[in-house]
Parts: C-alpha cells; sequence; structure tokens
C-alpha cells in the first residue's frame, strides 16, 4: 500500500459505538428477523409475529436507559467535532417518543389485523412498521444532510406501502398515491436544496455547514441562500404545513388506523426533528430568512386546521379520523411556533425544548385518541362523529379517556399538560417578539375548543336505541391504558415535559 493510500485507509476504518447507535440498529435488526420468519411460519402462528415486533419495540426503547446522561457520537471526521450519529439528550428524547409512539400503534394494529380476517399481509405489515420506526428512531440522531435525508426516507418509504397495504381498497390506494407523489416531491426538493449547500460550502455535516456557510464566496451567495430556501420547503412538505398539507386528510382516512395513528405522531416527529437540526443546527446564521417563513407558516397551518376540523364537525356524518388529521395540521401549526421563534430569541435551545415538550404532549394524547377511535371502529367500520353519540352508556372509562385526552388537545382542565404547553409555546412567542403571532395562536385554540368540546359533549348525550357495549381486546386495553395513564401522569407532574422548556435540548 503507497505511502499516500494508508493514512486515508486509517481514516476510514474507525470503532463503531454499538451502545449509541443500539436503539434504531435493534428495531431494524427485528424488522428483518420477522421478515424472514414470516417465511417459515403457519397461518395459524401469524399472530406471533405481532408480539415479536411489539417485543422488540419495547427493547429498543429500554436501549435509550444507558445513554442517558451521556453525550455519545460515532462516525466522526478524525481530528474534528464533525460526527455523523449523536446521541445526546435531544436525540434520546426524540427517539424515545418516536419508539414509544411505534409501540403503541404496534399496539394497536395486533388487534386491527386480527379483526381483519387475514386481509392484511402480516409479515410484510410487520417488516415495513419496523422499518419505518427505525429510520425515525435513526433521523433525530443524524449530524450530517445525508444520513438526514437517508434516515428521512427510510422512515417514509415504508409508509407508503402501510397506507396501501389494503389491496383491492380504493380509498387506500388513492391515500398512498397521494402521500407517495408529495413525499417524492419533498424529498426531491430537498435534495436539490442540500445540493445547493454542499456546493457552496463543500461539507455535508451540520456543524460545518453552520460555520462555513456564513462565510461563502460571494459568487456562491445566492447559490447557498437558494439551498436554504429549498431545503426548507422540502421539510415544510414532511411537517404537513401549509400550503403542503393537501394529503393529510385523505391518507389518514384512507390507511389502516393505527397506521393513521403512527403518522399523526411519528411522521410528524420525523419532519419537526429534521426542521429543527436543518434550522437552529445547520442555518443559524440565516434566522433573518427561515424565521419570518416559519412564523407565517404557523400562523396559516394552525389557522387552515382548525377551520377544515371545525368543517368536520359541523357535519356530523364526516369521519372521525378526517376531524383528527384536520386536528393534526392544526397542531402542527402550535408545533411550529416555537421553531420560528427560535429565530428570533436570544436561547434558541430553549424555544426548541419548547417545541419538544408539546410534541410529547400531543403524542401521549393523540395516540390515545386513535386508540378509542379503534375501539368504536370494531364495530362502526365507518367510524363518524355521530357513532360516538352515548359511548360513555357503552363504555364508560373509554368515554372518559376520550373526554380527557380531547380536552388535553384544547388545553383545558382537567388536561392540565395540554394547558401548560399550550401556555409554554405562547410564552415562547410572547418572548421572541413575536406577539401577532400569539395572537393568532389564541384565536384558534378558541376555535379549537368548539369542536373539541363539540365531540365531547356528544360521548355523554342518550345513545340512539339500546347500546352495545364494547369488547376490549388486550393489546388495545394496554394501548388505551398506557396514553390514559401518561397523559393523566404528565397533568399531575408537568415538570417531566415541562422542564425541556427552561434548560434546552442541545
Amino acid at each position: 500500500m503507497s505511502s499516500v493510500a494508508q493514512p486515508l485507509a486509517e481514516n476510514l476504518v474507525q470503532s463503531v459505538d454499538w451502545l449509541a447507535i443500539a436503539p434504531p440498529t435493534l428495531t431494524a435488526v427485528v424488522g428483518l428477523v420477522v421478515l424472514v420468519a414470516d417465511l417459515f411460519v403457519g397461518e395459524a402462528r401469524k399472530p406471533l409475529l405481532g408480539w415479536v415486533s411489539v417485543a422488540g419495540l419495547a427493547a429498543s426503547a429500554l436501549t435509550l436507559l444507558p445513554l442517558l446522561g451521556d453525550d455519545r457520537s460515532t462516525f466522526c471526521v478524525d481530528g474534528t467535532h464533525a460526527c455523523s450519529y449523536t446521541a445526546d439528550e435531544f436525540t434520546l428524547v426524540i427517539q424515545f417518543l418516536v419508539l414509544g409512539g411505534a409501540l403503541l400503534a404496534a399496539l394497536l394494529s395486533v388487534t386491527t389485523l386480527k379483526d381483519a380476517d387475514r386481509q392484511l399481509p402480516e409479515g410484510e405489515y410487520w417488516f415495513l412498521l419496523l422499518s419505518s420506526a427505525a429510520g425515525a428512531a435513526l433521523l433525530p440522531a443524524s449530524r450530517d444532510l445525508a444520513t438526514l435525508i437517508v434516515a428521512l426516507e427510510v422512515a417514509s418509504l415504508p409508509a407508503f406501502a402501510l397506507v396501501g397495504i389494503r389491496h383491492g381498497d380504493r380509498k387506500s390506494s388513492e391515500a398512498a398515491l397521494k402521500f407517495f407523489l408529495s413525499s417524492v416531491t419533498a424529498t426531491a426538493v430537498s435534495l436539490m436544496g442540500i445540493s445547493f449547500v454542499y456546493a457552496s460550502t463543500g461539507t455535508l455535516y451540520l456543524t460545518q455547514v453552520a460555520d462555513r456557510i456564513q462565510h461563502v464566496d460571494g459568487q456562491l451567495h445566492t447559490l447557498a441562500q437558494t439551498g436554504v430556501v429549498l431545503t426548507l420547503v422540502g421539510f415544510a412538505f414532511k411537517t404537513a404545513a401549509v400550503p403542503f398539507h393537501f394529503w393529510v386528510p385523505d391518507t389518514y382516512v384512507g390507511a389502516p388506523l393505527p397506521i393513521a395513528a403512527y403518522l399523526s405522531v411519528v411522521g410528524k416527529a420525523v419532519g419537526f426533528t429534521g426542521l429543527i437540526l436543518v434550522t437552529v443546527v445547520a442555518f443559524p446564521s440565516y434566522a433573518d430568512v427561515w424565521g419570518p417563513a416559519l412564523a407565517a407558516l404557523a400562523a396559516l397551518t394552525m389557522t387552515v386546521g382548525n377551520v377544515g376540523a371545525l368543517r368536520q364537525q359541523a357535519t356530523r356524518a364526516y369521519s372521525a379520523v378526517r376531524l383528527l388529521a384536520w386536528s393534526s395540521v392544526g397542531q402542527a401549526g402550535y408545533l411550529l411556533v416555537p421553531i420560528a421563534a427560535a429565530a428570533y430569541s436570544g436561547h434558541p435551545q430553549r424555544s426548541v425544548g419548547s417545541t419538544v415538550a408539546y410534541a410529547l404532549m400531543y403524542a401521549a394524547v393523540n395516540l390515545g385518541a386513535f386508540a378509542v377511535a379503534a375501539l368504536v371502529g370494531r364495530t362502526k367500520t365507518a367510524n363518524r362523529l355521530t357513532d360516538y353519540r352515548g359511548l360513555y352508556a357503552r363504555n364508560p372509562l373509554a368515554a372518559l379517556l376520550l373526554a380527557f385526552f380531547l380536552l388535553c388537545l384544547a388545553g383545558l382542565p382537567p388536561g392540565i399538560i395540554g394547558l401548560f404547553a399550550k401556555v409554554t409555546v405562547f410564552s415562547a412567542a410572547v418572548d421572541a417578539g413575536l406577539g401577532w403571532l400569539a395572537v393568532i395562536m389564541a384565536a384558534n385554540v378558541v376555535i379549537a375548543l368548539f369542536y373539541y368540546l363539540q365531540w365531547t359533549a356528544l360521548l355523554f348525550r342518550a345513545p340512539e336505541g339500546e347500546p352495545v357495549r364494547h369488547r376490549l381486546p388486550a393489546p388495545l386495553t394496554a394501548a388505551i391504558a398506557l396514553t390514559g395513564v401518561l397523559g393523566i401522569a404528565l397533568s399531575g407532574a408537568p415538570q417531566l415535559v415541562l422542564r425541556f422548556a427552561d434548560t434546552g435540548l442541545f
């Protein structure tokens, strides 16, 4: 080997911190095990694949415990602080959200696949879900643009197939196509933006991009600006921010309900995590560009989302899942507010912490709402809002929990965590001098109160006809119980998540 090639080879060979990369790696390995096992397991034992997947996601979440309190990085460039994978507090919190959300979606899926009477291919379903969860768990640890895009696509591509996995279902196929086209467009725009950023800075590592993009040659300044804008537009697609939200309602309605729940929480977490990394970490010097843009997107997104949800509530024949889809668009607007505020704040870490705190609250209660929707959907396949009338008479505990989840989303007591999370986001906007955005947010909270309270009141009205009690399968019981306990615990001790808004995460 030549004297030039030998040092190069030594730089390319480095040790891997297997503990740091354990959460996404274990999830991916379990997915491969399930796919191979599906070839040898008989039809009668296919449900075992679901329980293996649930156990694998739980084990992946447990691998986060040894990483607490210790920032670890791997796949680094020798002699620099540029790394491709970093397991810091921000990474661990988002990985917990992602793996916890995937675990609850898996519990919902066990019941759904059983009720589907073998219409859904179980082996492929579990492999795709675990593959998407592995990509979603990798994304918050990504610290270079290439790894970020790869993680984003690993999380997204299996989700397309999961949305359209019901063969012969027109709604499912249409939903998958809309989701696919919007996501591919977002990826193409992001890749073009990243290529411009790389051409102007000569690096893909986020920390190096942040340093070099401030000092690009004058001839490359326009190229760098274009790259920043295109990258942000691509991630705005992923967050379902208006006007890039058009795929959300039809996709949620056409997908199997556990996948709709998964996309509403894990899919949203993926988009917002990527947006945080490219804005706060990679492009802080362009805060004057992305700050006003995200503030405008936040105002537009929360308004369109809440007005869309209000229209669904006005027509009770509409699907409850469609209302939750529009609600998730409105909630995305609230999540954008602290990221926009980070451009104006002297403590962007605290602003990011506000987004993460709100995301944790939203994940717990929104998954709980979907879990109760899955319960109602077992006997009412259309899952219309009218199907929830008199739910208290049929299943008092489920009705009370759904009412609690809806009040959390609305920000009303006894949903204390929802109230505090909204106050935290509101404070982030005010502290950053975005008073106009705080006013728009307050108006949208009032709009949202109407349809959340209308749905809540419907649960306690007299049922039409003789009430038929719902039978709760064990996995569905576990999903509803876990989200209920988590929501109540956070309302009793909101500091568990709200501390991120005070301390930051970077």
